[in-house]
Formats: structure tokens, sequence, C-alpha cells
């Protein structure tokens, strides 16, 4: 058995993971699938989460387990992985990036996300709240930008679940060294028609920080949803 947790996106929450929870759990391993201090059904408020904060948060589940884990996580949730791999690499067991957003130390979100000139998440298709605290998508952009190859239903259920996106873990550069983050292996799940973290921006952060392996979906940004029984089985390969 492998004790699996997964990490949603910004704006997401642990609904995005059912389908891919429910087919672990029915291979017989344990799958811890949290919602994000502010996000989900949590409503911390957004003025107190930081990325350290969610970092706690993972690295209190992963020391909770009875094994070391297969740490897995989709878009932003790569910071959290990464800033949980540093504090407890000895814990880890994998780190697995699902078109998600893989840093060298010292970067932010926020700078990253900007030289993707060709990502459809930029300022037009946001709206930022009045003390610039959070974030949300305008709704009539969500389906081109999250679910391009999801059905109808999946995305009427994700547009009224998807909450505003704390800013401050953007704009706070991940810490990582080679002795700690470094020794704990990784694998990248790409998707080569995400438009939010393109498929040139995927490649450029694996050609940075290169994984032990890469596996490659023809899909969206969203595979939990579009493409379930291929990434449910590379996390069971694992």
């Amino acid at each position: 058995m492998t004790t699996y947790i997964l990490v949603h996106g910004a704006w997401h929450g642990a609904w995005c993971w059912h389908r891919i929870v429910a087919r672990l759990r029915q291979a017989s391993h344990q799958v811890i699938a949290p919602d994000l201090l502010s996000l989900g059904r949590d409503f911390t408020p957004t003025r107190s989460v930081t990325l350290a904060s969610w970092t706690q948060q993972i690295v209190a589940l992963v020391q909770a387990a009875p094994e070391p884990v297969v740490l897995v996580g989709h878009s932003r949730g790569g910071i959290v992985l990464s800033e949980v791999a540093e504090h407890i690499p000895e814990r880890i067991r994998a780190l697995v990036y699902v078109s998600a957003f893989l840093l060298e130390n010292g970067r932010t979100l926020r700078d990253v996300a900007a030289e993707d000139s060709e990502s459809l998440v930029v300022p037009a298709a946001m709206i930022f709240d009045d003390e610039h605290q959070r974030v949300s998508m305008r709704e009539e952009v969500v389906r081109e930008v999250f679910y391009g190859r999801c059905s109808d239903e999946q995305v009427v259920l994700a547009q009224s679940l998807l909450r505003p996106e704390p800013l401050a873990p953007l704009a706070t550069p991940v810490r990582t060294s080679a002795a700690r983050f470094g020794s704990v292996p990784r694998i990248y799940v790409e998707c080569t028609l995400d438009r939010v973290i393109t498929h040139g921006a995927q490649r450029r952060m694996q050609a940075a920080l290169p994984c032990r392996e890469r596996i490659t979906l023809a899909t969206d940004h969203s595979p939990f949803f579009s493409r379930t029984e291929e990434l449910a089985s590379v996390l069971l390969r694992l």
C-alpha cells in the first residue's frame, strides 16, 4: 500500500481530485486530498494565508502518515510540493508535478508565470479584490483556460466550486536546496495542450530542474478530469 497526498492548484480545492482519489482507493491505497487554507471548504481568512502556512499544513499531513508518501501537486500546488520536500525530504518517496510550477531556488510563481507569454492567465482574465489580497478568474474564460478538453458537466461543477486565490504565496520566493529538496525523486506529468502553463513553459522548468521521469499527456490543464484513467495509471505505477 502507498500513501498519496494530493495538493490542488490555484482557485481549486480537494474536489478536483475526486475521480483520482476513487481510483487510487479502489487499488487499496491510502489517499489524502486536503483543501489548502482558504480554498475549497476551508474558510481561513485570506489575509492570514502564506506559502509557509500552506507548507506547514502539508508537512503535518506527511508527518502523520504511516510511511513516506508520494506527494502529488497540480499547477500552483507545485510550489507547495517543493517547499514541503525541503522541510522533510526523508518522509517523501517521490514528488509528482502534474503540469505544475517547478521553480528554481529563489524564484516566485508570479515572476515565472509572467514569462509565459502564451498563457491565457493574464490580468485581463482575472478580478482582483479591493485590498489586492486575492484574485478570481472571470467566469467567461474559465472553460477555455482550465477545461478545454473536459465535459460540459465537469465544467459546470468546477465553475460552481472555484474560490478566490490568495495572492501572497504567489509572490513568495521558493526556498530549496540540492541537499534536501534535490534528494527527492521528481516526476513531471506534462500536458501538451495546457493554456495555463503552456507546454513550452513546462519544458523550460524541466530543463532548469531535470526530473527522473517525464510523462506526456495530450490534454488540457485539468487531466484529473480530462484524462482521469491515464493520470491514475501513472500514479498507480509509482
